[in-house]
């Protein structure tokens, strides 16, 4: 019996939208919530901006989104793209003509800004691009950016404006028999961002990108996409995700797949249960867990494992991870090994330990499905 149905309050029940895909990864349906990230080197680097591409892909990213400023960001856009192991959304604004150049230059996705893209006439250019290259679109509203007849109409950002704004562009794209998009209304403010989504999820079945945009750095920017995406995604909305930080693009994609995790909405890698410490600690948890999380960043195979100072919650908590220690003072502790104690451990060794016993499940597990399959 799974989890689910012994505990159905773990429940969520994801908003049902539409499917399309960029590139090779399906979004929206039933499909897994995708993780984005954005580059910020500069697109005619190409060298660098590829590294920083194949760098966030390694961390998990699905979709990697790239700013396209300029003419000459669009012919780097095309040898990226070749290199790429991930499918590259092209970033535009203000100009259409850099829309039609990415789809041409093999993006597998637009990102077009219904508040600066341009008139109708030149959206449905970018349409007509889209739909000969095979490109989906997303339309990406933001409160920074909407259109003056609207601000003029509510007197300020608010999510009616963000609302009608995506719905009067979807309307573009309907008219021109286009529905391979999908659709985000951000913001800066939560509050603001969240009614904003909760309103657009009720307009249409098209898939939703989440994000908080300008979140701010790593600390606050994270608080802040953990609270407005983790409400959001609790409510069921939202097709894939993008933590936007001022920080290394690796960083959301880390903080992304951890808001998901928290959720049980994805798996991915080790999800490290442990103590904030205390005076009962048997071992130095901060150093150790800190460690543990370096050394075990190249496991990708889902699991848990559980590293708490002291027996109070200790065993507790070991019982429902795939790997556990406990602390026990006189400088061991206790491993446990799904859900049950299975040897102590001097303190000194244990880190070295556990990484060889995670490393030797990851192993068992994903040998397990290569024989399944």
């Amino acid at each position: 019996m799974s989890i689910n149905h012994v505990r159905p309050w773990r429940n969520i029940y994801r908003r049902k939208s539409r499917q399309v895909m960029v590139g090779n990864v399906p979004v929206g349906g039933d499909a897994p919530i995708a993780v984005q990230t954005m580059t910020n080197t500069p697109t005619t680097d190409v060298a660098a901006t590829v590294a920083q591409v194949q760098a966030a892909a390694d961390a998990g990213a699905d979709i990697v989104r790239i700013s396209v400023p300029d003419k000459a960001s669009s012919r780097a856009l095309r040898d990226i793209v070749a290199e790429s192991p991930v499918p590259i959304v092209a970033d535009i604004h203000f100009h259409y003509r850099r829309g039609i150049e990415a789809a041409e230059a093999g993006a597998a996705c637009l990102r077009i800004n219904p508040g600066n893209i341009g008139s109708e006439e030149r959206v449905r250019e970018v349409i007509a691009a889209a739909r000969d290259h095979g490109c989906s679109i997303r339309i990406g509203v933001n409160a920074g950016s909407l259109e003056k007849h609207l601000l003029e109409k509510y007197g300020e950002p608010c999510p009616e404006a963000m609302v009608e704004s995506g719905m009067d562009h979807i309307r573009i794209l309907q008219d021109n028999d286009f529905h391979d998009f999908k659709i985000s209304v951000k913001a800066s403010d939560v509050f603001l961002a969240a009614a904003a989504y909760q309103g657009i999820a009720e307009a249409t079945d098209a898939p939703i990108h989440l994000g908080i945009t300008e979140a701010g750095g790593l600390v606050s920017g994270t608080i802040k996409s953990a609270i407005g995406l983790g409400n959001l995604l609790w409510m069921g909305i939202g097709d894939t995700i993008r933590v936007s930080l001022s920080a290394d693009p690796v960083e959301e994609v880390k903080v992304g797949f951890e808001i998901l995790k928290s959720l049980g909405l994805r798996h991915r890698g080790v999800n490290i249960i442990s103590c904030p410490s205390c005076a009962r600690q048997g071992f130095d948890v901060i150093a150790t867990v800190a460690e543990l999380e370096n050394r075990l960043a190249h496991i990708h195979t889902p699991m848990s494992l559980s590293i708490i100072g002291c027996v109070v919650n200790g065993p507790g908590e070991a019982l429902m991870t795939d790997i556990g220690f406990t602390g026990g003072g006189a400088g061991s502790g206790m491993v446990y090994l799904a859900g049950k104690a299975s040897h102590k451990m001097n303190n000194d060794q244990m880190i070295d330990h556990i990484v060889d016993e995670v490393e030797r499940r990851a192993a068992d597990i994903e040998a397990a499905k290569e024989a399944a399959e």
